[in-house]
């Protein structure tokens, strides 16, 4: 069954909530940013990617198309379903549970100091002379700074111009693989059979 391209973006949208909630509402603990963080990275891609190909897939099996149509088809329920999720995660952090974001926003520093950490262990164990690692405890010592209550007070990656620059990384990975949908179900011209001559 054929469903318009608007249609699968209500419905990728509904199914990004979920997704959403779901993750909000069972797992919002001591790992909720990194099971947040996979869901978005793992989980989404391939929703959004398979309801495209279905979208174009579908409506290709009894028409013909061109690169414009396929593009158009696998772009436009992505680019619903994102946009709307956006502004309503967007707006639910803000606005309806702020202690959500919060935690986000502590959880997401907290990891950044632990990469810091892994990065300056790792780093330390293969440093052979004393003035490198005199430098590497300096830069790190100074890499610290940035994590002081003081300096992460303010700190928020869940503004409207962070969400603006997510929902653009996302447009591309929505750009890219329309174009490829397009390019591989558009159809193409087919040449009549030549007659054999005798």
């Amino acid at each position: 069954m054929t469903k318009s391209p608007s249609t699968l973006g209500i419905i990728l949208f509904i199914a990004t909530m979920i997704i959403f909630f779901v993750v909000y509402s069972f797992f919002s603990g001591i790992n909720y940013f990194d099971i947040s963080l996979k869901a978005n990275a793992f989980v989404l891609p391939v929703i959004y990617a398979a309801t495209a190909f279905w979208s174009v897939k579908s409506y290709w099996n009894n028409h013909k198309m061109g690169f414009r149509e396929a593009f158009k088809r696998a772009f436009v329920p992505m680019f619903i379903g994102g946009i709307l999720s956006i502004f309503s995660i967007y707006a639910f952090l803000n606005f309806a549970d702020t202690d959500a974001k919060k935690l986000l926003n502590y959880q997401y520093v907290q990891r950044q100091k632990s990469e810091l950490d892994t990065e300056y262990t790792s780093a330390r164990k293969i440093l052979k002379h004393q003035k490198d690692i005199d430098e590497l405890d300096q830069k790190y010592k100074e890499r610290l700074q940035s994590f002081t209550p003081e300096a992460v007070k303010g700190k928020d990656m869940l503004t409207a111009s962070h969400f603006s620059g997510y929902f653009a990384s996302i447009l591309i990975f929505y750009v890219v693989l329309s174009v490829f949908f397009g390019a591989f179900f558009r159809t193409k011209t087919i040449q009549p059979e030549e007659t054999n001559q005798a």
